[in-house]
């Protein structure tokens, strides 16, 4: 993306390795749901995420527009920093504060979450947001905005929805439970298969190791020319 070419360009940096978030499936994986502000009503959409300003736009069109157009259905939020003058609907619910120990069982306690991306974070490309691989370890199925790169990581209509309107949050709520659970469970195994702690780490590995090598064949071409 523009961040690895700004880096070689502008830094003039010899060598540029991504290096991207990842899950521990220890900690990361399917629990109970927690207990929301909503009682026993089932929880159709969930957000988790600080509120922030840069963000508003994207949540209002993705999650706050849909929850008006759908008051049967019932939304919840979680997270901080939201400001009173925030545009709550009767059928969203809110948790103010969700401690990472607590972010299993809030995805879990929904049929899908969704994932706004902060804007420059959208606007480099190729900044997944760790909310996604948490909660695809968890086999919640995923909603998110658009950005370049994200069909790397999860395949759009398979192990990842995609909203960039209302209208396909509208059309990913009314995609079935049978079909939710499948994306969710595909989700997972990607999640596991290719966005692990341990395979970061056999990356960031492989990378010095790779540097490390280059550095050598040139000290040794060096001392040739030399």
């Amino acid at each position: 993306g523009d961040t690895l070419r700004e880096l070689r360009e502008k830094l003039l940096a010899r060598r540029v390795r991504p290096l991207y978030g990842s899950v521990d499936p220890e900690i990361h994986r399917p629990v109970r749901p927690m207990r929301t502000p909503a009682g026993d009503r089932r929880i159709d959409l969930s957000y988790l995420g600080t509120y922030a300003a840069d963000r508003q736009a994207a949540l209002e069109k993705l999650f706050l527009d849909p929850a008006q157009r759908s008051p049967d259905r019932t939304f919840l939020i979680g997270g901080s920093l939201y400001p009173p003058q925030f545009p709550w609907k009767p059928n969203i619910y809110f948790v103010p504060h969700v401690p990472p120990a607590d972010h299993n069982a809030f995805y879990c306690s929904s049929g899908l979450t969704l994932n706004v991306t902060r804007q420059p974070m959208a606007d480099s490309g190729y900044c997944p947001s760790g909310r996604i691989f948490e909660a695809a370890a968890c086999g919640v199925p995923v909603l998110s905005d658009w950005w370049e790169g994200l069909d790397e990581f999860f395949e759009p209509g398979r192990e990842i929805l995609v909203a960039r309107s209302p209208e396909d949050t509208m059309e990913a709520l009314n995609s079935g439970s049978d079909r939710l659970r499948e994306i969710g469970l595909a989700a997972r195994e990607r999640a596991l298969d290719c966005h692990t702690a341990t395979i970061r780490a056999g990356e960031l590995i492989a990378a010095l190791e790779e540097a490390a090598s280059e550095r050598g064949a040139e000290s040794v071409a060096g001392g040739e020319a030399h």
